[in-house]
């Protein structure tokens, strides 16, 4: 882990903010326009990427969890992500997560490791999690994904191709088509570690379109543009959701000196780097017992909050 003060100095660095006229309002009918405001935010997301702030864990995983909430309701089940979430965390060693719990694994997948658009990173992400058959479509729009990675093209521009050239090539994959926009973004960008972004979007007003507003589909007319604005949008909610985990990051690292327990650093480093962490755990430095009383202290500095709103199997988090 940094030193202290290296932390402080990543948790208090500002974060930047979208300008309000990049974040989309109103009916947007040019491409061009929704390219240009994609372009702004990004390039603000960008900088904090790069920032390596020392809660980028947490602020990733937590993007994940809204992602993993809208694919799952895309799908037409209903948990939502604090229902996610406890499913997650509080489950045995070994138990079968089902069909929403694998979805979540699947995007905190994409925001926790470097990855790349080849078979080898796709085709586990495809079977376990996504419940697919890896079959010669899947193969050749991944093999199309790698050269689309050395393009000169805008990354939003190949994001929103991959995505429709996935559903093209199997209808039964969007939610992939999806994680892997995300995946070739990141890519592009040169990103260590992708941000979910766009799947979170998806019941965005941006998908809607014509006189019944009905959802667009991956290539269908308007999917360009949607996407930009998708991501326009997407990437103003990171940054501000930033903000937030920056403040409640910089509250954790300055009270890190008065906490007595042995094994508090490391519970810092989980907190840090994850969207929850479950009360009860813990380690061969601190006892299940131990780490309640110490998220209490926590809790009664504004240091963490209470996530589940349930007075037993609590979990903790920014």
């Amino acid at each position: 882990m940094n030193s202290r003060a290296d932390l402080l100095m990543t948790a208090s660095s500002p974060v930047p903010k979208i300008p309000v006229w990049a974040r989309p309002r109103g009916l947007v009918l040019r491409d061009a326009e929704a390219a240009y405001l994609a372009g702004a935010a990004l390039n603000s997301l960008d900088n904090l990427v790069r920032q390596d702030v020392s809660w980028a864990g947490a602020w990733r995983q937590r993007l994940a969890l809204q992602s993993a909430a809208a694919a799952v309701n895309l799908t037409g089940r209903h948990e939502d992500e604090s229902a996610l979430r406890d499913a997650h965390f509080l489950r045995g060693m070994g138990d079968d997560p089902g069909p929403a719990g694998h979805l979540l694994m699947a995007w905190r997948r994409l925001a926790s490791r470097t990855t790349h658009c080849d078979a080898e990173s796709v085709r586990p992400v495809v079977e376990q999690h996504f419940g697919l058959q890896w079959d010669e479509g899947l193969v050749e729009v991944v093999a199309n994904a790698e050269d689309m990675v050395l393009s000169s093209r805008p990354a939003p521009v190949l994001a929103a191709e991959i995505a429709a050239a996935v559903y093209r090539a199997r209808p039964d994959a969007e939610l992939l088509g999806f994680w892997l926009a995300d995946m070739l973004l990141a890519q592009k960008f040169r990103w260590p570690v992708p941000v979910p972004l766009l799947m979170g979007q998806v019941f965005s007003p941006v998908f809607k379109s014509g006189e019944h507003r009905k959802r667009i589909r991956p290539g269908a007319e308007g999917w360009g543009r949607a996407v930009f604005l998708a991501y326009a949008t997407a990437a103003a909610e990171a940054c501000d959701l930033g903000v937030e985990l920056a403040q409640q990051a910089a509250k954790l690292i300055t009270v890190a000196p008065k906490l007595r327990a042995k094994g508090s650093g490391d519970v810092i480093k989980l907190l840090l780097s994850d969207d929850a962490v479950p009360g009860s755990w813990s380690s061969p430095k601190l006892s299940a017992r131990g780490a309640r009383r110490l998220f209490d202290r926590l809790g009664e500095l504004g240091a963490v909050r209470e996530l589940s709103g349930r007075p037993t199997f609590r979990l903790y988090g920014l």
